[in-house]
């Protein structure tokens, strides 16, 4: 697996020097009891252009257990293991308060109920490449697509997802400001449903950033005002765990794949409006949507 006479001094030799006069060379790999190839060449280049590297981080941050040479034999069996094995030896000792938080996440619920392809550190960020995930901001989001491409594909073509993807816009939420960074939230519990009016005033009722796009702020006051509105809220300040009814903004506007109320494929256009209010109101006519007076 390496060059011959390469001896525990080169190996610790200082800066990545050492490290590379073997992983650097193309081609590099061991075989695992499972039968895949683990890779072993890194990019010394590419690394040099991480946020690691530009740190001055070397390998042996990281790789605590192999600064001698011979290295400490690989005892995963798959490269999945070996994945959970480094990401949680590794990434624990520089961002304890990330990985904490990363512990209350959807990712590692499903990670202790036997999901062993949840989102674990380095499949967002990357091993020897990381970079920025705010630059450009968008690359936060086309992390995420990397599990769920279904998910981004219609965000993408969203009214959100066009300004953040296709125009580089600063105010459009993306992927992390709905869900949150490491501890990620997921509508499989109620709560997110319930409270997710909150996460859209966090935009939707910010008067100067509204103001920039000519929207009212309007639009969540009435609504939080009218009698779904009003239900909704009850259920929040005396029954937070339980779900209620009442339509929140993402039952009639779209979850990822919201349009401009003036879209003719939007779910609020008055064409529309009947099939949408039908979700709740199956026995609903084609004058029931006349009544409808905004949010309120």
């Amino acid at each position: 697996l390496c060059l011959p006479g390469v001896t525990t001094a080169l190996a610790q030799e200082s800066g990545d020097e050492g490290c590379l006069a073997c992983h650097g060379q193309p081609g590099l790999q061991t075989a695992l009891p499972s039968g895949e190839a683990l890779y072993l060449t890194v990019d010394g280049e590419v690394y040099a252009d991480s946020v690691h590297g530009q740190a001055g981080m070397v390998c042996a941050h990281c790789h605590t257990n192999t600064v001698e040479y011979p290295h400490t034999p690989i005892q995963a069996q798959t490269r999945r293991e070996y994945a959970m094995e480094r990401y949680r030896s590794s990434c624990v000792l520089c961002h304890a308060e990330m990985y904490d938080v990363t512990l209350d996440s959807v990712h590692q619920v499903a990670l202790a109920g036997g999901d062993s392809q949840a989102a674990i550190c380095t499949d967002c960020h990357g091993t020897h490449n990381i970079a920025a995930p705010d630059m450009p901001r968008s690359r936060g989001s086309q992390m995420c697509e990397r599990c769920h491409s279904q998910v981004f594909e219609r965000y993408k073509g969203s009214v959100h997802g066009a300004a953040l993807i296709g125009e580089g816009n600063p105010d459009v939420p993306g992927c992390v400001d709905c869900h949150e960074v490491h501890s990620v939230r997921g509508p499989a519990g109620s709560s997110f449903h319930l409270f997710s009016p909150q996460i859209c005033a966090e935009c939707h009722a910010d008067e100067a950033m509204m103001a920039r796009y000519d929207i009212s702020t309007d639009v969540f006051d009435t609504y939080v005002d009218d009698f779904h509105g009003t239900t909704v809220v009850l259920f929040q300040a005396t029954a937070p765990d339980q779900e209620t009814n009442k339509p929140v903004c993402v039952d009639c506007h779209g979850v990822h794949d919201m349009k401009q109320v003036d879209d003719p494929e939007s779910a609020v256009m008055k064409e529309n409006l009947l099939a949408t209010c039908q979700k709740c109101h199956p026995e609903a006519a084609a004058n029931f949507p006349t009544s409808w007076i905004s949010h309120y």
